[in-house]
């Protein structure tokens, strides 16, 4: 089983929920997904190490063979490419690697290149955890977020970390779940945020469920859509100053609670029991 923990925003504690019921697990996998910052190995005792460069295709060039037809530039529906009269440019941080551009040149003056966008790691220590890094400045993440994915196996059910919000990388990060747990907070934002993860499950055809954070900062509103949606709130977790103090000194409560342990493994069971 792939089970994804997401969320519409950033800071509702998807992390805590996914690092936690990891953690409370026999024989899963952690994949950390949110490439653009990823924080897992922060809580955890592992030694972290590369195991794969992640590199896209990019246009190279060549001067003395390009005549400044303009067409490559014309192609380029991204703007990455221009040809002023000096030569032409390229804007790396544009280009999609869609490699239109080198089948388009009527003057074959353009090759491709590798260029680094990211890499994926392994940890080794109390966890089966892996995840990948975006090179700060680049923008598509989802080449990473696959890569990471691919460490998922069959062999044993992964836990995978999503980045926040609804964006092409979230949707890459759930892409394939047998299961979406969606974290939330009892707060207006909380809720106006999960209403678009939910559309966004719903058609794509991901089961899903909520946890509800820091129960009783806000109100009842995330409750009562929950109960008129028909969703399922499958765990509620207090605000309460024990687990704020162990988050800020990078434990992951379960560690120090370990009533919580049993039930994040609940929590788990009842997630398999559903999509069986």
């Amino acid at each position: 089983m792939r089970l994804a923990v997401a969320s519409g925003k950033g800071g509702t504690g998807k992390t805590t929920v996914a690092l936690n019921m990891a953690l409370s697990l026999e024989n899963v996998r952690l994949l950390d997904c949110d490439v653009e910052e990823p924080d897992c190995h922060l809580f955890l005792d592992v030694e972290l190490e590369e195991v794969e460069k992640i590199t896209l295709p990019q246009p190279k060039i060549d001067n003395d063979k390009c005549n400044l037809c303009g067409v490559c530039a014309g192609l380029c529906q991204f703007n990455a490419i221009v040809v002023p009269p000096t030569g032409p440019m390229l804007f790396p941080e544009l280009c999609r690697s869609c490699g239109l551009c080198k089948i388009g040149c009527p003057e074959d003056a353009i090759t491709e290149e590798s260029r680094i966008i990211g890499s994926v790691e392994k940890g080794e220590g109390e966890l089966d955890f892996y995840q990948g890094i975006l090179v700060t400045g680049e923008h598509l993440a989802s080449p990473v977020i696959r890569a990471v994915k691919k460490n998922a196996g069959t062999e044993i059910d992964s836990i995978i970390d999503v980045p926040p919000g609804n964006a092409c990388s979230a949707v890459e990060a759930i892409e394939g779940s047998s299961f979406c747990v969606l974290v939330t907070e009892p707060t207006p934002f909380g809720l106006h945020d999960l209403k678009y993860s939910v559309r966004m499950l719903n058609q794509r055809e991901i089961p899903y469920g909520v946890v509800v954070n820091r129960v009783g900062i806000g109100d009842d509103r995330v409750e009562k859509y929950c109960e008129r949606e028909g969703i399922s709130v499958l765990m509620r977790i207090p605000n309460e100053r024990r687990i704020a103090e162990l988050y800020s000194e990078g434990v992951p409560f379960v560690k120090c609670m370990p009533s919580w342990r049993e039930k994040f493994s609940e929590l788990y069971e009842r997630i398999l029991e559903s999509i069986d």
